[in-house]
């Protein structure tokens, strides 16, 4: 498939920034063989039929975005990948910055040690904090990862906001979004 033939302009000013509320009232787009008809998700039921299957995305958003400090040159990392190894895979920014063995620190007694770089940016790094501990360290230091398309920064109301109603594990480190970075794809905005 071609994703490129997905591809148009959307002018900046039709790009939501926060969520419409309700949140019912967001648009949907129903396609039908050769109609297609502007509704909002509260028509949903009244569109389901007796068979059909619905997947709910009931994943949280962490706030996986970190401000913090290589000695005393500022960094920012985005968490995008959890390992196995219970380690995280980030984005890193600068990451010429960055070596193996650098201690990243976000607040005292919170950091990571970069285990590796890689290329573009990424970064592999191991916290000094695990499980529920680490959650609570991210929602304490972290804020929401929004979309650069959205060109403001990230609010205390996005912990909240940027999720999908249905979010209840936590785990995604983005929220469910049809847009790839410097142009816009049918589909949908968080």
């Amino acid at each position: 498939m071609r994703v490129d033939r997905f591809d148009f302009h959307l002018p900046k000013e039709r790009i939501a920034t926060e969520p419409l509320e309700p949140r019912d009232a967001s648009r949907l787009l129903e396609v039908l063989p050769a109609h297609l008809h502007d509704r909002t998700v509260r028509d949903l039921p009244s569109l389901l039929r007796k068979g059909d299957i619905l997947v709910f995305n009931d994943t949280r958003v962490i706030p996986a975005r970190l401000k913090g400090k290589r000695g005393t040159a500022s960094v920012e990392i985005t968490l995008h990948k959890k390992s196995a190894d219970g380690g995280w895979k980030a984005f890193a920014r600068p990451a010429k910055k960055l070596k193996p063995g650098d201690v990243f620190t976000v607040a005292e007694g919170f950091h990571a040690t970069i285990i590796a770089k890689h290329e573009d940016g990424e970064v592999s790094l191991e916290f000094n904090r695990e499980g529920a501990a680490l959650e609570a360290a991210l929602e304490r230091y972290g804020s929401m990862p929004l979309p650069p398309y959205l060109s403001r920064p990230a609010m205390e109301k996005d912990k909240e906001t940027y999720q999908t109603v249905y979010a209840k594990k936590h785990g995604a480190v983005a929220a469910p979004t049809a847009r790839a970075p410097g142009r816009t794809r049918a589909g949908g905005h968080p």
